[in-house]
């Protein structure tokens, strides 16, 4: 038995196709018109709508419209006697589960609210899996007691009011994709999508496809139109994370759909216009790109209208506890594991090069190296090796007087850098100073 409301002005037509739905044991509220209904939906879980289109106030695109702003998934079927083309294709492209013209037959209607329910079941069930993946996941809050995070995430929250370009920058590992997901959710694009792009993690050769999509045939392989993430994006925040990554050609195009919220799909002539709002990211120094030219400068003072920065998280020790405590609760899974005074002391004397992301990955391998103990301690915590000295960048490493086997010790540093950087390659190079490239050739030896 489903719980179904009938939107319709016609006294007859909602009281006939409520008879033939409790009939076969379905349960009906009826409404004469789409203001009425919606306030019935705000205040009833229904598991589908069936609904007129042409009706006076609000009609059935309003009402579902109406529902869709408030993230109402409940599936809706539309019935009319306007059996236009125009108004079949509005309707689906609003969202509607299906569409039948008057006059109808009861075996069609009852077909069609069968189909529905289903679609109905599956929607429930999707929301239900994505609240139980959350809980295995954990939150995208942000976790910090520090005066230092407070003044960015105050930051943060009055940029998101606005429509301002935002560009995020810091180290890796310091929480920049969680931050653009706060101003996301604080922002008037939170009903819609927040997806993010890696631009360092596109092919140059495929950049413009993924950002603004391609028309059939645009080239070897483009079999099928595809949208890109602007326009999957519309209505929501599109990510740039490495935008100091992207290639300088397609920086002059990301600059004009920035400029006139328009696009061009590769191999197309029509431009598309894209409601988003975007959110960059870097650990780059793009004022030094832009000396170098490997950045355009147009483009730099587009994104960089607000900037932000998280802190390192050296600077802001006093987050090292909540944080771990955070990660504990996503690995404990029931069990109880404490950290003794001596490994939360020698967590906040670390340096943390790899920040939040080598924290996180820290305590998953303390919890696993603490076997039946349950408890963290600093001995747990000797993986955690302190930081060579520096002296104008140079470093005071010396040679010990028996020698050392150099292959192994690239080795074993190749794989350190992976394990901090939670296995980001890009990430790991820069950690041991070295180019992509290089830090492939050393990935292959160890592969050997």
């Amino acid at each position: 038995m489903a719980y179904i409301l009938i939107v319709e002005d016609e006294d007859k037509m909602r009281h006939l196709l409520s008879i033939m739905l409790q009939r076969k044991g379905h349960k009906t509220d009826q409404a004469g018109n789409g203001e009425k209904a919606f306030e019935m939906i705000l205040n009833t879980a229904y598991d589908m709508v069936i609904s007129d289109i042409k009706m006076p106030k609000t009609d059935g695109l309003s009402l579902l419209q109406k529902m869709r702003e408030q993230d109402i998934q409940c599936p809706v079927v539309f019935i009319t006697a306007f059996a236009t083309i125009d108004s079949a294709v509005d309707a689906m492209r609003c969202g509607a589960a299906d569409y039948i013209t008057k006059p109808f037959e009861e075996e069609r209607i009852l077909l069609t609210v069968e189909r529905t329910l289903k679609l109905s079941e599956i929607i429930a069930e999707n929301r239900n899996l994505k609240a139980e993946l959350k809980k295995i996941a954990g939150s995208d809050e942000m976790i910090y007691r520090s005066e230092k995070m407070s003044a960015v995430m105050d930051l943060a929250f009055r940029v998101a009011k606005s429509d301002s370009a935002v560009l995020i920058t810091g180290e890796s590992g310091t929480g920049k994709e969680l931050l653009a997901k706060f101003i996301h959710r604080s922002s008037n694009y939170s009903k819609g999508r927040f997806v993010a792009v890696n631009c360092a993690a596109i092919s140059p050769n495929l950049v413009e496809s993924e950002l603004f999509g391609h028309e059939r045939g645009a080239f070897t392989g483009a079999d099928r139109k595809a949208l890109g993430k602007f326009e999957y994006a519309s209505g929501g925040t599109l990510f740039l994370d490495e935008i100091g990554d992207l290639p300088l050609e397609a920086q002059g195009k990301l600059l004009r759909a920035l400029q006139e919220k328009k696009i061009r799909r590769v191999g197309g002539n029509d431009e598309v216009s894209v409601d988003v709002r975007v959110v960059c990211a870097t650990n780059r120094n793009l004022g030094e790109q832009v000396e170098k030219g490997a950045f355009r400068q147009d483009l730099f003072f587009r994104i960089n209208v607000f900037p932000i920065q998280p802190p390192p998280l050296r600077e802001r020790s006093e987050d090292i506890e909540p944080l771990v405590s955070h990660f504990l609760q996503k690995l404990q899974s029931g069990t109880d594991i404490r950290l003794t005074e001596g490994a939360m002391s020698a967590l906040k004397k670390y340096h943390w090069p790899g920040n939040i992301r080598e924290l996180a990955n820290a305590i998953e391998r303390a919890v696993i190296l603490t076997g039946d103990q349950k408890t963290i301690s600093a001995e747990t915590l000797s993986f955690l090796k302190p930081s060579l000295p520096s002296d104008n960048g140079h470093s005071h490493f010396r040679l010990p007087p028996e020698g050392l086997l150099l292959e192994e010790m690239e080795k074993d540093l190749t794989r350190q850098a992976m394990e901090i950087s939670g296995n980001n390659q890009t990430l790991a190079a820069k950690l041991l100073g070295l180019t992509r490239a290089k830090f492939r050739v050393l990935m292959k030896q160890i592969e050997k």
